[in-house]
C-alpha cells in the first residue's frame, strides 16, 4: 500500500504543492506537509495517532510495588509501556540506563546509553 504523504499534494486553500516537513515533539518525529505560502499544515494520521499513544500512556498513573530481589530492590514496568516501546521499534536492551535525577525520581533510558545523550547535548 502506498502512502499519501509520498505523492505530491496541493494545498486546498492555496493550490500550491505543500513541503514535506518533520516535527519533533516528546521525542517524536511527526511527518507533515506544510504549505510555504499560506502556512497550511497536514499532519500525517499514524503519527498523530502514535503520538496520542504516546499522551495516553504519559498521562497514566502506574502504582507498581517495590520488591527486594537478593540485595536490590526491583519495580515492574506495565506491560504496555513496554509494548509501546517495542512498538516505536526503538532499541530495546535487557539493560537499560538509570539515573538518579533528583530526590524521589528515577529515570530508565530504553535503547540509548546515558553517556552517549549526555554527549549530544
Amino acid at each position: 500500500m502506498t502512502d499519501v504523504f509520498d505523492n505530491v499534494v496541493l494545498c486546498k486553500n492555496c493550490n500550491t504543492r505543500m513541503k514535506h516537513q518533520n516535527i519533533e515533539k516528546c521525542g517524536f518525529v511527526i511527518r507533515a506537509l506544510r504549505c510555504n505560502k499560506c502556512g497550511n499544515k497536514i499532519y500525517h494520521p499514524a503519527d498523530i495517532e502514535e503520538y496520542k499513544k504516546f499522551s495516553d500512556l504519559k498521562n497514566k498513573l502506574f502504582k507498581v510495588k517495590l520488591r527486594v530481589v537478593g540485595n536490590s530492590y526491583t519495580v515492574s514496568i506495565p506491560k504496555e509501556i513496554v509494548e509501546f516501546i517495542h512498538e516505536q521499534e526503538r532499541m530495546m536492551n535487557d539493560i537499560v540506563d538509570l539515573c538518579f535525577e533528583e530526590a524521589g525520581r528515577l529515570s530508565l533510558i530504553f535503547g540509548k546509553n546515558l553517556q552517549e545523550e549526555e554527549t549530544v547535548k
